[in-house]
């Protein structure tokens, strides 16, 4: 199902001002990494915000989601203050892993090698055909 108007506003203003609250709260920096909010998506009755997490060069990414999980009162009031005027209810926030840079680096590497592979049997096919 297709998202609607509202639910993509809302998903907006809370990417926003999430991300201005990781800031403030130190929460993109962490573990010698950083992470980024990928994506916000809404539930239809507006009453869940899920937020998508890319964590780059984290040394454990589920270790930090469960820090950022562990500040949750914390975030929710900080986000409650400044969303206060946009939104009657406060929806209830969710975090998730973003894997993708994960499944992007995986497909980059997985490409070089069969470049290095196709390479190596390209240099061994010239070789015998020259003898």
């Amino acid at each position: 199902m297709e998202e609607g108007k509202r639910q993509r506003q809302i998903a907006g203003l809370l990417n926003e001002e999430m991300n201005r609250i990781f800031q403030s709260l130190g929460l993109s920096m962490l573990d010698g990494g950083m992470i980024s909010i990928s994506a916000v998506k809404v539930t239809p009755d507006l009453l869940e915000a899920r937020f998508y997490l890319s964590f780059f060069q984290v040394k454990d990414p589920d270790a930090a989601l469960r820090k950022v999980t562990e500040r949750m009162p914390e975030i929710k009031r900080e986000l409650t203050q400044q969303v206060r005027h946009q939104l009657r209810n406060m929806p209830i926030l969710k975090f998730f892993r973003d894997d993708t840079l994960d499944h992007v680096f995986k497909m980059e590497e997985l490409f070089k090698r069969i470049g290095e592979e196709n390479k190596t049997v390209e240099g061994s096919a010239d070789t015998t055909t020259n003898t």
